[in-house]
């Protein structure tokens, strides 16, 4: 008696199964195959958008390696932003200015700066995003690293308040690229370029 109902009530529980599996696999209340199919294109976009920056990186750092390592005796004599021959990093809530300074390229026998070549004439800003950065610093030439690898970092001084812990999130990011590229990062603070070491 048992086995009769059982049979009975077997196919309305198969097409009851058959059609729970279909609403599932294909149907309109569950997840589609072309669901299924742009999860999988967006998970494959993620990891080429990475490889892609690991492959920037690695071209960044072999170019930064031409740079010879940094010479402390040089940069740690330096007490403000103005004298700074390196890279000079300032870092905002959403941009980093970067300060470059050219050296001087003086024809013979004529004096360093001046009226005709005033050192501000020298001097480069550049306002990047962080994602910018890697590229960046690799397109710079060597000769604004006289004390070779090295570059210097500071907050925003005019920088308000509530910005101070997302300044804070990009400096810690900036350093990270800056030690992935392996350039020693020299941090500084305060609104005169007090130094933090």
């Amino acid at each position: 008696m048992d086995w009769k109902m059982t049979q009975s009530r077997t196919p309305g529980i198969l097409a009851a199964l058959l059609l729970t599996l279909g609403g599932i696999l294909g149907g309109p209340a569950g997840c589609s195959r072309k669901a299924i199919l742009t999860a999988e294109q967006a998970r494959a976009e993620r990891r080429e958008a990475r490889n892609a920056e690991r492959s920037q990186e690695e071209e960044a750092r072999q170019e930064l390696e031409q740079i010879p390592p940094p010479s402390k005796n040089l940069y740690l004599n330096v007490h403000s932003q103005r004298a700074y021959g390196n890279p000079f990093l300032v870092v905002h809530a959403r941009t980093i200015t970067m300060t470059i300074t050219f050296p001087d390229q003086k024809p013979a026998g004529i004096p360093s700066g001046g009226m005709l070549r005033p050192a501000e004439a020298r001097v480069q800003q550049l306002e990047l995003n962080l994602s910018g950065l890697t590229t960046a610093l690799a397109a710079l030439p060597a000769e604004v690293w006289p004390y070779g690898r090295v570059a210097a970092i500071e907050e925003s001084p005019n920088a308000p308040r509530q910005d101070r812990v997302v300044i804070r999130r990009n400096i810690e990011s900036a350093i990270q690229i800056l030690n992935n590229l392996g350039v020693v990062v020299d941090e500084w603070s305060g609104p005169n370029g007090e130094l933090l070491r």
